[in-house]
């Protein structure tokens, strides 16, 4: 058992000094090398902005070394935007203007913007690639560059919206399987998934913007409600701003009113089994937010374990280098929470003690969330701050307190069985 506790700690500082490890990038260049058949070296400095004026400006740049750039998605579809100062005929002749060559994902030339995913000048005549070498790339760090979803014809499943599918479809299956061991009538289940939909969707959305965009009420009112923007102008956006924080409030309130108005029991009985779904559901919806390069990790050395390259990520998290990969820290803590819930309410009479588990999944999940934020680059404006922490982690707090109280409580409130 003393190993176990030492093997731990020794995790836990490795984990934590790695904050203090070398963490610059001169002019937001991160280094990798490209390997030509399997024999020949060439070090190359990387570049990626999903921000249109930022990768045009680059192509401009004067640099002693090779350099290799990501060319995004978000890059390529300003590519088809004629009327755009940084689109196709601007942004493809300025970069080969400037000795750039277009390459495609196995590092072959290409002229032709479907194919074309890196763009590649080389410092020195013998650093050119030539056509039909193998080439391949090394880095010390994890690149992460997935597709945005499953192309179905016209239409594209994104990978985000698949693990919301996931997480509410599993937690139903789930729950349904919760009524039938404690013999619940299924006639509930169905309001209790309405309930839990209408609660996190509209809960993480109000939060959201309420902890962190609380401009949108004037600039934009229903782009706060709908997943549009009517300004500068009209487009679908989907909900591009969800915080937990927020989910959980509404969770609250909407399981309060179906526990007292539908199912008729005790609300700590239902938040107890509710607890095992969203910790589950929380994996889920990180994951999404992992294939979408976003909630990403602040800057970390390249030759950390954890360093992870997002091209895709916003510019509004700062420079495209090796981060955190934060998402990932949260959905390993959900996942692993998920398990602990499901073995005590399996396996112990923790079940009918009621919002034992509860507690526990508020302290637990509150206290993953307060220490990933170390590791974080804030979601937007700071609004609430106290004492160095940041607003995830201040908002944090009273949730933890809250479970505590809720685990002592839960003393004097057993079931009868």
């Amino acid at each position: 058992m003393k190993n176990i506790f030492l093997k731990f700690y020794l995790f836990l500082f490795v984990a934590i000094s790695q904050i203090g490890f070398s963490q610059n990038y001169p002019d937001g260049l991160s280094d990798g090398v490209l390997v030509v058949n399997n024999s020949q070296n060439i070090p190359v400095k990387i570049f990626s902005s999903t921000w249109g004026p930022t990768f045009a400006n680059f192509a401009e740049k004067e640099s002693k070394n090779n350099l290799l750039v990501f060319v995004t998605l978000p890059i390529k579809d300003a590519f088809s935007d004629e009327q755009n100062r940084y689109g196709k005929t601007y942004t493809w002749d300025s970069y080969l203007a400037h000795g750039f060559e277009g390459l495609d994902k196995n590092f072959q030339p290409t002229k032709d913007i479907k194919d074309l995913k890196y763009f590649y000048k080389p410092a020195q005549e013998k650093d050119a690639l030539k056509a039909d070498q193998s080439i391949q790339l090394d880095t010390k760090f994890k690149i992460w560059n997935p597709p945005i979803g499953i192309p179905l014809g016209k239409f594209t499943l994104h990978f985000y919206s698949l693990m919301f599918v996931f997480a509410f479809g599993f937690g139903y299956i789930l729950m349904k399987k919760i009524f039938d061991i404690d013999k619940v009538d299924q006639k509930y289940l169905d309001p209790l998934f309405t309930w839990t939909l209408i609660g996190t969707i509209l809960g993480a959305r109000l939060g959201h913007v309420i902890f962190y965009q609380p401009e949108l009420f004037k600039e934009d009112f229903w782009s706060v409600f709908l997943p549009i923007q009517t300004k500068p102008h009209f487009a679908f956006t989907g909900f591009s701003g969800l915080a937990s924080h927020g989910a959980t409030i509404a969770l609250i309130f909407t399981t309060l009113y179906y526990s007292y108005k539908i199912i008729k029991k005790n609300p700590f009985w239902v938040y107890d089994r509710i607890a095992i779904v969203i910790a589950l559901g929380g994996a889920f919806v990180r994951l999404g937010n992992f294939f979408n390069s976003e909630i990403i990790g602040k800057m970390v050395g390249e030759n950390s374990f954890f360093a992870f390259l997002f091209p895709q990520q916003s510019r509004d998290y700062g420079i495209t280098v090796p981060r955190y990969p934060s998402q990932l820290f949260e959905a390993i803590g959900y996942f692993l929470l998920f398990i602990l819930l499901w073995i005590l309410y399996r396996k112990t009479n923790k079940k009918h003690q009621q919002g034992w588990l509860f507690g526990l999944f508020f302290i637990i999940l509150w206290a993953i969330r307060f220490f990933v934020e170390f590791y974080k680059e804030p979601q937007g404006d700071e609004f609430i701050q106290f004492a160095g922490l940041n607003t995830g982690q201040v908002l944090s707090i009273p949730f933890i307190i809250a479970g505590i109280v809720i685990m002592v409580y839960s003393n004097r409130n057993r079931e009868k069985i």
